[in-house]
């Protein structure tokens, strides 16, 4: 607010700017005869003798431009402004093109702010006409050509804002007089431009029409302080009140003034609080979302560990997360209606390498360069399915490891390369051998079978019989493994001395076992038993004896 003490001005003075007279005799300084403004535009009427291109300059001079009527909204204006009062008035349509298009809404003529946007005309004549022309209305409101240098009885001036002022209440006692910046002044306005000014001569106050940053438009936002209560309650948002002729504002609980001293606001306007403010009285209390706990400053908000203060708080992992916390599942499981169930088996598997989830359970893999080990399942040792592969080499002390069945090639010092040996030419077969890569297979000649990976034995007769008819017999076939075959192991000498025992073992049982049959056969007389029969006896029948082999013949 900005409270000048001014003296009332001459009646005459205020009369001569009512009628649009120039003040001071200076031409450049006409006020309008009359004005209209709404939220964002002001129209003011000027009669004044002027050609188009001085009232064009009049009406910059007050921060406009001469009038465009797009619509009957602006129709309505002049309406009010011309008050039944004769005359043309400059519009801000002038004539660019030699000639006028008569096709044309606007004819081929153009507004000062140099566009041809309209929704609205009203010529008074559609004929063609050439040269510099620009356009005037009347009391009928009809648009009329004519040349622009030629004098017209006055103008029409039009001002853009972003906004306005209201008009201030009405107080008993007290008459306000608005002035606007191009000059118009009067005190029956509704709404007043920016930088516009409020006089009450009562009071000696004078207001000026300021932005509030961030606000708005109001009056006397410039200068803080209460101005007398019976003048729109002081300016004051919430309570105005005089004490020893000075008067001041107040709020209501739960606000304070701001620093203009007449609006009010909330304490925690300004408060710092990151999350949420709670107004105490006159001051305020800063408090944190859930999962989060006040700083030290008091204002700022922390991010609380849920998972270190809640222990057991998921069933197996917790994420902790800003201002919160996810479950989540180890390895192998799968959330599954807020619970960890279990979702592979390799999650426990033992495999060295890779692993592999079947319908049963899961199975081991080994990358590539390696292959499972036959005799443990879940580890993986070298493999190479080729003559030769690259050798597997520590950089630190240059040790170099080939799989099995494989050397390192010693020659080849450029490359560290893994070769395969022939097995067979180690005469680790009896019969015959077949290299393979990393492995061998031996065979047996015709006549003898394979005991194990290495022997072979002599196949009986009767055991020949059995297997083949007359003399077509088999060609030995060469196996073909579906798995590199291990290293061949020889058995222990002690395992081949159990296998002796345990034959002689069952040899002498079979021979007790005959022993005790012959001996049961040849009884003593007092046991009744059947007569050894010949051929020729089971046709006579069985006879009873006294003796298990007796010849004698003799009856009972």
């Amino acid at each position: 607010m900005r409270r000048v003490h001014v003296p009332p001005p001459p009646p005459l003075l205020l009369l001569l700017a009512g009628l649009g007279l120039g003040l001071g005799g200076d031409p450049e300084l006409v006020a309008p005869s009359g004005t209209q403004c709404l939220e964002h535009d002001c129209f003011s009427i000027f009669w004044a003798t002027r050609p188009f291109a001085e009232a064009s300059a009049a009406c910059k001079r007050g921060g406009g431009h001469l009038m465009t009527v797009r619509s009957t909204v602006a129709e309505d204006a002049i309406v009010v402004l011309l008050q039944n009062r004769s005359g043309h008035l400059w519009l801000g349509l002038h004539l660019s093109p030699p000639c006028t298009e008569p096709a044309q809404r606007l004819r081929g003529f153009q507004w000062v702010t140099g566009d041809h946007h309209t929704d609205y005309s009203n010529w008074a004549s559609l004929g063609r006409r050439c040269g510099e022309r620009c356009v005037t209305v009347s009391q009928e409101l009809r648009w009329e050509e004519r040349r622009c240098k030629e004098p017209a009885d006055g103008f029409l001036c039009e001002y853009n804002y972003a906004g306005s002022c209201p008009r201030l209440p009405p107080a008993e006692g007290l008459f306000v007089t608005y002035t606007t910046p191009f000059g118009a002044q009067g005190g029956d306005f509704l709404a007043l431009p920016p930088h516009s000014t409020a006089f009450i001569p009562a009071i000696g106050l004078k207001l000026h029409c300021d932005e509030k940053e961030g606000e708005g438009l109001c009056w006397g936002c410039a200068t803080p302080g209460a101005w007398p209560c019976r003048l729109a309650n002081g300016g004051c948002e919430g309570t105005c009140r005089e004490e020893g002729g000075r008067p001041h504002c107040s709020c209501p609980d739960g606000k304070v003034l701001e620093a203009d001293g007449r609006n009010c606001k909330s304490p925690c306007a300004d408060a710092p609080c990151k999350h949420h403010c709670i107004v105490t009285g006159t001051t305020f209390v800063c408090m944190c979302d859930s999962g989060y706990q006040l700083a030290a400053d008091g204002s700022s908000c922390e991010d609380v560990d849920d998972c270190a203060m809640v222990p057991k708080l998921c069933e197996q992992v917790c994420v902790n997360t800003e201002g919160g916390f996810e479950c989540h599942c180890r390895l192998g499981y799968k959330m599954l209606d807020g619970h960890c169930q279990l979702s592979s088996h390799c999650y426990e598997a033992p495999c060295e390498q890779q692993c592999e989830d079947v319908p049963d359970g899961y199975r081991c893999g080994c990358f590539p360069g390696y292959a499972v080990n036959p005799h443990m399942p879940t580890h993986c040792r070298l493999h190479c399915n080729s003559s030769q592969c690259p050798a597997k080499c520590d950089p630190h002390n240059e040790s170099c490891e080939c799989p099995e069945g494989f050397i390192l090639d010693e020659k080849n010092n450029s490359e560290k390369v893994c070769v395969d040996f022939d097995e067979c030419d180690m005469n680790f077969c009896q019969h015959n051998c077949t290299n393979h890569f990393g492995s061998y297979e031996c065979h047996c000649l015709a006549g003898y079978q394979l005991f194990d990976e290495n022997y072979c034995i002599k196949i009986s007769e009767e055991d020949e019989q059995e297997t083949f008819s007359g003399d077509l017999r088999p060609e030995p076939q060469t196996p073909i493994p579906s798995r590199t075959p291990p290293k061949a192991v020889h058995l222990h000498p002690g395992v081949l001395m159990g296998i002796a025992v345990g034959v002689l073992s069952v040899a002498l049982a079979l021979l007790a076992l005959g022993y005790h049959l012959a001996k049961k056969s040849c009884r003593p007389p007092t046991t009744m038993d059947y007569k050894c029969s010949s051929p020729h006896e089971k046709e006579m029948g069985l006879q009873p004896v006294t003796s298990g082999c007796a010849a004698s013949g003799q009856k009972l």
